[in-house]
């Protein structure tokens, strides 16, 4: 896929000429040429697969025990992978972001949580989002036929599979089911019975018969979530949601 090859072509820029960091004895490893691991970072008792792709750990990141990780992939700064996390090629997990369960070519953007079991695959994901323990998205439909996926000029079939596109800001519930090709804006709160719709607009607060989220609410919402983080919400970041909240 497209992930796996930028990921082996940004592997090279990043590491050519630089040595990287000693592989801890504890780990189960193949092809270790082809895996980089920066300095910081904490890479125990796993598996690393770099036979089809390389493998890239960024500073101060940490793999726990258990781990399976097959390239391409890239783990970025301060990203935490959970103990039996399951992680296929073309996969990118951004900085600072926590991840855990069964993960296949997907894009995690910084600062987001899918730190439990559950299934991710054929995905992007934004920006501050959780995912509640449990959470799993479908990438292929029951009937293998070609996935149809919302935009704002009408329906698209995107080929056979396809996951969730997500916003930054949004979060599930635990066990949240969500459907194949699923679009989802920013700052949706998202939780319900069964598989969620295709589209979730921005704002959106619940899935089934789909409520809006009080502007204030999701600001103190949000803003809860990065001091989890050690930061917080800027009046820039307000400003640009406030326009995303009159607007789309």
């Amino acid at each position: 896929g497209h992930n796996a090859w930028a990921i082996a072509q940004d592997f090279e820029l990043l590491t050519e000429g630089r040595k990287s960091q000693k592989i801890s004895g504890t780990n189960n490893v193949s092809n270790p040429s082809n895996i980089f691991i920066e300095k910081g970072a904490v890479v125990e008792c796993s598996f690393l697969n770099a036979h089809d792709g390389p493998i890239y750990i960024g500073k101060g990141a940490q793999v726990m025990e258990g781990s399976m990780l097959r390239g391409p992939l890239a783990i970025c700064d301060g990203a935490v992978v959970k103990m039996g996390a399951k992680i296929y090629g073309g996969t990118t997990i951004g900085p600072n972001s926590s991840v855990g369960g069964e993960i296949k070519n997907s894009v995690i953007f910084g600062n987001s949580n899918k730190a439990h079991d559950g299934y991710m695959g054929d995905s992007v994901i934004g920006e501050w989002c959780n995912w509640g323990a449990g959470t799993s998205n479908s990438n292929i439909k029951n009937t293998a036929s070609g996935v149809l996926v919302w935009t704002p000029g009408g329906q698209v079939n995107v080929g056979l599979k396809c996951g969730v596109l997500m916003g930054d800001y949004c979060r599930t519930a635990i066990n949240t089911a969500i459907n194949t090709g699923t679009v989802v804006g920013a700052c949706a709160n998202i939780f319900g019975n069964g598989l969620t719709p295709k589209f979730i607009p921005s704002f959106s607060w619940g899935s089934d018969g789909l409520q809006r989220y009080d502007f204030e609410k999701a600001m103190a919402d949000i803003n809860n979530w990065k001091v989890l983080k050690g930061t917080a919400l800027t009046s820039a970041e307000k400003t640009i949601l406030k326009h995303i909240f009159d607007h789309y």
